[in-house]
C-alpha cells in the first residue's frame, strides 16, 4: 500500500469517526429538546406515564373556569377538548385575547396532583389585528380576567 493510499484511508476513517459523533450526538440532544403535543384526552390517556413530561397541551378554556389573581401573578383555568378537562396553572400576566372559549396551547408538566403547570400561555387566534379604539381605558383589558371571566 503506497503513501497515497493510507491518506486515502486515514482521512476516510476520521470522516466517518466525525460523523458518527455528531450523529450521537444530535440523537442525544434532540430527544432531551423533544416536545409532544397532545390533548387533554391524550394527556388522561397517558396516566401516570405523563406525569413530568414536558408537552404542549392544546384545547379551549372551560367556560366559568379563569381564576386570576393579579397580586400574585396567578392564573388557574380548566383547558377542555371536549372529551376530557384538564387543571392548569400559570404564573405571569396572560396574554390580552386571553378568555373564556378561546382556544390555547400551554407548554409545561403535569403532576401527580391533576395540575398541569405551564410556563408558557399562547393564544390561539386569527391573523386579523384590532388594536384599541382611541380613548379605550388601559384598566378594562384584563377586567374579564380579574372578575373571573363574568363579563
Amino acid at each position: 500500500m503506497d503513501a497515497r493510499s493510507r491518506n486515502r484511508l486515514w482521512a476516510a476513517g476520521a470522516i466517518a469517526v466525525a460523523l458518527g459523533a455528531l450523529v450521537w450526538i444530535a440523537r442525544g440532544s434532540m430527544g432531551e429538546s423533544l416536545v409532544y403535543y397532545w390533548s387533554p384526552a391524550d394527556l388522561a390517556a397517558r396516566g401516570a406515564e405523563a406525569y413530568g413530561t414536558p408537552v404542549r397541551l392544546g384545547g379551549q378554556i372551560e367556560a366559568g373556569s379563569i381564576q386570576w389573581k393579579p397580586e400574585s401573578q396567578d392564573l388557574f383555568f380548566v383547558l377542555t377538548d371536549g372529551a376530557a378537562k384538564v387543571k392548569v396553572h400559570s404564573k405571569g400576566t396572560p396574554p390580552q385575547m386571553f378568555g373564556e372559549a378561546q382556544g390555547v396551547v400551554v407548554e409545561g408538566t403535569y403532576d401527580a396532583s391533576g395540575v398541569f403547570t405551564s410556563h408558557n400561555l399562547m393564544v390561539k387566534h386569527g391573523n386579523e389585528y384590532k388594536p384599541p379604539a382611541p380613548g379605550d381605558d388601559p384598566k378594562q383589558v384584563y377586567k374579564s380576567l380579574k372578575d373571573g371571566g363574568n363579563s
